[in-house]
């Protein structure tokens, strides 16, 4: 799968994604953050684990020293950005392939903790109040913010922002900002954001933490261009040297305004870091183990299990270890696009899933190293078991009343049948053919035509080479059975905007969701709206009220547990549609490292961006010789 990591705008550093609740919802009750009151942070649920005026989060080191640099091949990225190439240093509007990190350049008023599930802290903000209404929430930024080039950061930047967002931004942050009526300065340090009444409790919990762009900056430049000059940001880092499509780096702001706020202190250790781009994944892997990066989260099952023997290894200068996922649910599927008449009927789409036969796969290509999914959140408590208990079941009966509830939704949570691992098991053969049969799909001499004489095209769109050995198998077992399934293999950047435009048939998507999933990032995959939103995380083309529903109940929760019960039956019923094939997951991080790092640990639990936490031990580093 393509690792992009989460779908929601819950906090800046983690990738965003949503649509704001439809109009036609009704207003919805809101969780207790008091109103009329200046905060120091927010929760979903009203809670925080840090005091005002903290010194830092405990994940922090103060301590660590800083300097040398990180060379490294991220994992995760998010909005236009990609992994294997960039032409642009644009990252918040969809046009072009930006490099990953860009984020890191930019504030926002409100930062996520990554040891909380649910809160964000105060950061270019000095407080938010909230209305008694709980619409308009006032932010007062603190009066020490700055530009990279020294200048204050106002409150009409902060509007310019949002504005500018909200109509011309990568979709993942302007859809969430449809129930933005407006953004008003009221002076130079106080700014307004205005709702219309129907976001959902957790909205700004996603809004807050938008990035702040400068409006002297962009009044001579075109916001949506697609360029490689270097923007004013006001981050820890700012961009350094780099040369398109081969390498970027990112330096340090060593008189960065905001180094002693509790929000920052304590982490962006590394003097440089340095991405270097690489088309395919065993080149970049070739390049760790000379050393030219020095770490690096392997994704191949195979290259974990037979290629990490290499001399740095087998002598310690490299270490391989795993560290746990972080406790959040995690989406890793197929998505056959319903755009496409050929997938609309939900047999088609069930019987493609039953020719992926995970149990041969896992064992013959994969080493073992995965779990089958079931779950659109995998690995957390949305994840829904057996029977719906006490408390879905009410909600389910609630729902009844106007919706058209599936089969099966009160039934124990639908789990894709295990094969007998033979990698041709006849009896799911047998009954995606029947499936097929169903849908008007008919054998025409080895293959399947529907009653206009339609062949079953279903062509599987990857940007590298590794899964053409993963999913060979799977296009040849949908082959024997008359579908016309082939696999294309494209540039990153054609990927990219094929995905982008929905213009595939079936691609794969990894979703890494928050803690505490918000109905913004939700609505990005799953809602109607979200379908028709070029630049949406909604593959599928989902449109179902049903799911506009659950969504809704998911943003109205007040308390943790009426949100879990609201994400679990969202994930029976999303079970059920079979719009999206979850394929594996896996319960750990493979990392390899070359030892010259000092962190700490244990890691939070629900975000881990090793570039900002960890540091060079310089004993560590002189001993390898890369001090």
């Amino acid at each position: 799968m393509t690792p992009r990591f989460p779908l929601d705008r819950r906090r800046f550093l983690i990738l965003t994604g949503g649509i704001a609740a439809s109009a036609a919802f009704p207003a919805l009750p809101r969780a207790e953050n008091p109103s009329e009151t200046a905060l120091h942070g927010l929760s979903a649920f009203g809670d925080l684990k840090y005091p005002r005026d903290f010194a830092q989060f405990d994940y922090a080191s103060p301590e660590a020293p800083k300097g040398g640099t990180f060379n490294f091949q991220p994992g995760y990225w998010y909005y236009n950005q990609n992994m294997q190439t960039f032409n642009t240093l644009n990252s918040f509007v969809r046009r072009g392939d930006a490099p990953p990190r860009m984020e890191t350049c930019f504030d926002s008023l409100m930062v996520d903790a990554w040891d909380e599930p649910d809160a964000i802290y105060c950061h270019l903000a000095q407080t938010v109040t909230i209305s008694e209404d709980r619409n308009r929430f006032t932010f007062k930024l603190r009066p020490e913010a700055r530009w990279h080039d020294g200048t204050p950061i106002t409150a009409q930047d902060v509007v310019f922002s949002y504005e500018t967002l909200k109509t011309d931004g990568n979709p993942q942050l302007s859809l969430p900002l449809a129930v933005l009526v407006e953004a008003v300065a009221e002076d130079e340090r106080t700014v307004v954001l205005v709702f219309d009444g129907t976001q959902s409790a957790q909205a700004i919990l996603t809004i807050a933490t938008n990035p702040v762009v400068s409006k002297a900056w962009y009044a001579t430049r075109e916001f949506n261009a697609s360029t490689l000059e270097p923007p004013l940001g006001s981050g820890p880092y700012k961009v350094g040297n780099l040369s398109a499509g081969r390498y970027i780096e990112y330096e340090r702001v060593p008189d960065y305004w905001a180094k002693d706020l509790g929000t920052a202190r304590g982490l962006d250790h590394f003097d440089t870091i340095r991405f270097e781009f690489y088309q395919e994944r065993q080149a970049a892997f070739e390049a760790f183990k000379k050393g030219v990066a020095t770490w690096r989260e392997e994704f191949t099952s195979k290259t974990w299990a037979t290629e990490y023997a290499f001399p740095a290894i087998e002598d310690g200068r490299v270490v391989k270890g795993l560290f746990p996922q972080e406790a959040r649910g995690r989406m890793q599927a197929l998505a056959p696009n319903a755009r496409r008449p050929q997938f609309q009927h939900r047999n088609v789409r069930d019987a493609i899933a039953l020719c992926f036969d995970f149990e041969w796969t896992n064992e013959n290509l994969l080493y073992g190293a995965y779990e089958k999914s079931h779950s659109m959140f995998e690995g957390s408590d949305y994840a829904a078991q057996g029977l719906p208990d006490a408390d879905e079941t009410a909600l389910i009966d609630r729902l009844a009343g106007g919706h058209d509830l599936p089969d099966g939704i009160r039934d124990a949570a639908y789990m894709q049948p295990k094969s007998d691992g033979s990698g041709r098991d006849r009896s799911r053969l047998r009954t995606a053919i029947r499936l097929l049969a169903e849908a008007g799909w008919e054998n025409d001499g080895g293959t399947l035509r529907n009653a206009k004489g339609d062949t079953l095209d279903a062509e599987i769109l990857v940007n590298a080479s590794v899964f053409e050995r993963i999913y060979g198998p799977w296009v040849e077992t949908m082959r024997s059975i008359g579908i016309n399934a082939t696999l294309r293999t494209v540039d990153p950047a054609q990927y990219q905007e094929r995905t982008n435009n929905f213009d595939f048939d079936i691609a794969g998507l990894h979703i890494g969701w928050t803690p505490t999933p918000t109905s913004a990032g939700l609505e990005n995959v799953f809602a109607s709206h979200s379908a028709s939103e070029e630049g949406s995380r909604n593959w599928t083309g989902t449109q179902d009220p049903l799911i506009d529903a659950l969504l809704a109940e998911v943003g109205a929760a007040e308390t943790r547990e009426e949100h879990r019960t609201a994400m679990r039956v969202l994930d029976r019923a999303l079970r059920l549609r079979r719009d999206w094939i979850p394929t594996w997951n896996s319960a750990n991080h493979r990392v390899a490292y070359w030892d010259m790092f000092g962190f700490k640990e244990p890691k939070p639990d629900y975000f881990w961006p090793v570039e900002r936490l960890w540091w060079i031990d310089r004993a560590k580093a002189e001993a390898l010789g890369k001090a």
